[in-house]
């Protein structure tokens, strides 16, 4: 039977300090339209495949919502079958929480973006206008603009002559990239959350350069019509020098010390796994390069500036335990300093990567569903051959902007908590589900080949051999459809957050009038859950 919790009870259980996990089930482009404060995206489409790395623990206390229960019934039932214990149901979806009176928040990685206009108003960090950098730069003054995004994203767009250097990167970096105390540092990101947090961070490691953020990052340099670099491959250098490390280590500790940062050791964790009530992430903060030459059992890859900047990405309990490691001993600590802030209960594991610690040990996780090697499988031939002979129809579950810029000629598009009834579908046919992840596509196969479904016992559901990319790689015929599906029905996106990188100048504006907006919109409670020095 389901259990519900009102809104008013879930508002409380949100600020009583003990674990919870809220995780809104609609697909991304609904949760960035509308969602509660503390909620964490697990779409309906993934829902097997990422909760067990959100949620570790199977008896953790677990709300599911949506708009208005439809689909988190269905996820509901979906959790306990997967092993968790202690579900429920928010009444009424978030329809339920505006009618009492809470807010909805738009966007995404909505605590951590106000954690940052937060940062910047209580310890006031200097920032530098677009116009004001470009000259700067056009005199060729002593001038070092740093990137504090990942990579991938940098690559995009950046300011001209950046060099890459996430934020979480910047602690043990930095004293190998700048040589002169007088030389004028610029963190930017394409907006500014990430511009102002590697600034004061660089500010909080003690630097003595004029350090300063890029106001409005690249997004607001575009809004004055200055050139962006596209394609750009500068980062900082892979090799550490033995002073850096020396420097950054000192300027580490004062860090720790400054915002009682802990360490704690191996036998501890195992004792918090041990009481079998605790949720704890352990959390590799080096580059995603580093923790796939080697890391420790049960740990995840949380690049230290994105753990600060998505950490619902990675954490899905409240008022979890988080440890952190690396194997310098300079960038958990600095991380962590920073999550202490949020309001989350941050450790840094001594020893760190040396220290082989496994989580894995713990033998507490839930089962996740998702076998794809259960479902039919058909070569890309057998596919084109029954397509000619019209004995095959395709549906499509990658993501819809996927779809809309390739996809097999007259096939459909779906996602798992929207599919249509398999007989209306397939017709006479048989059906072929097309993605690029086997196990999104064993997900979506589930709501046509449950036990319980009604479908027609003459249509076969199978899955594509190597997916979409199989189909390609054969050089078989593809079609796009830029207009296709409609807006509307591209549940997995969110066009204004998105649109913002790509020549839409109003989407860029209500993207930072969103974000320097959301102070005003946290209540009491929410404000005093973080925890400023």
């Amino acid at each position: 039977m389901n259990k519900f919790v009102d809104p008013h009870t879930l508002k409380n259980w949100l600020h009583d300090g003990a674990e919870i996990a809220l995780f809104d089930v609609r697909e991304q482009g609904q949760y960035g339209e509308s969602h509660l404060f503390y909620g964490v995206p697990l779409p309906y489409s993934r829902l097997e495949l990422d909760v067990q790395r959100l949620a570790p623990l199977p008896s953790v206390r677990l709300v599911v919502y949506d708009e208005d229960q439809s689909i988190a019934v269905r996820a509901a039932a979906r959790l306990a079958a997967c092993g968790y214990t202690n579900v429920h149901i928010l009444e009424g979806g978030t329809r339920g929480w505006k009618e009492a009176g809470y807010v909805l928040f738009s966007g995404v990685h909505v605590p951590s973006k106000t954690f940052g206009e937060l940062v910047e108003e209580n310890y006031h960090t200097p920032s530098v206008t677009a116009p004001a950098l470009f000259e700067m730069l056009q005199r060729g003054e002593d001038v070092v603009v740093l990137d504090g995004r990942p990579l991938s994203e940098y690559h995009k767009m950046t300011i001209p002559g950046s060099i890459c250097c996430p934020n979480g990167e910047l602690s043990y970096r930095i004293h190998d990239m700048i040589d002169n105390p007088d030389t004028t540092i610029v963190v930017n990101c394409a907006g500014r959350t990430r511009s102002i947090i590697g600034a004061q961070t660089l500010i909080n490691l003690g630097l003595k350069n004029p350090i300063m953020a890029l106001e409005n990052g690249t997004q607001g340099w575009y809004l004055e019509d200055f050139p962006l670099e596209h394609g750009s491959k500068r980062k900082y250098s892979d090799q550490v020098s033995d002073n850096a490390r020396v420097v950054g280590r000192a300027a580490s500790a004062n860090v720790a010390q400054r915002f009682d940062v802990q360490s704690v050791e191996a036998a501890t964790i195992s004792e918090w796994l041990a009481g079998g009530d605790s949720s704890v992430f352990l959390c590799d903060v080096r580059t995603p390069d580093e923790f796939a030459n080697g890391s420790l059992s049960g740990a995840q890859s949380t690049p230290g500036g994105q753990l600060i900047q998505a950490n619902d990405q990675y954490i899905g309990v409240r008022n979890a335990r988080l440890v952190l490691f690396d194997d310098d001993g300079i960038r958990a600590p600095v991380v962590a300093s920073w999550l202490k802030q949020l309001g989350h209960d941050a450790y840094v594991l001594r020893g760190g990567l040396q220290s082989q610690f496994s989580l894995l040990h713990s033998g507490r996780g839930a089962v996740a569903l998702t076998d794809a090697s259960q479902l039919p499988a058909i070569t890309v031939a057998e596919l084109k051959t029954g397509l000619a002979d019209k004995r095959l129809c395709v549906m499509d579950v990658r993501g819809s902007m996927q779809y809309r810029k390739s996809h097999i000629p007259g096939a459909s598009w779906g996602i798992r908590p929207h599919f249509p009834a398999l007989e209306a579908f397939a017709g006479k046919c048989d059906v072929v589900l097309v993605g690029d992840e086997d196990a999104v596509v064993a997900l979506a196969a589930s709501e046509w080949c449950k036990p319980t479904s009604e479908h027609h016992p003459d249509v076969r559901v199978m899955r594509l051999e190597g997916g979409f990319a199989a189909w390609v790689t054969a050089q078989l015929p593809v079609e796009s459809t830029p207009e296709l599906p409609v807006d509307a029905e591209c549940l997995d996106y969110l066009f204004f957050v998105h649109d913002r990188h790509d020549g839409n100048k109003a989407a860029a504006r209500q993207y930072l009038q969103w974000e320097t907006g959301l102070l005003a919109q946290l209540d009491q409670r929410e404000l005093d859950a973080f925890d400023l020095d």
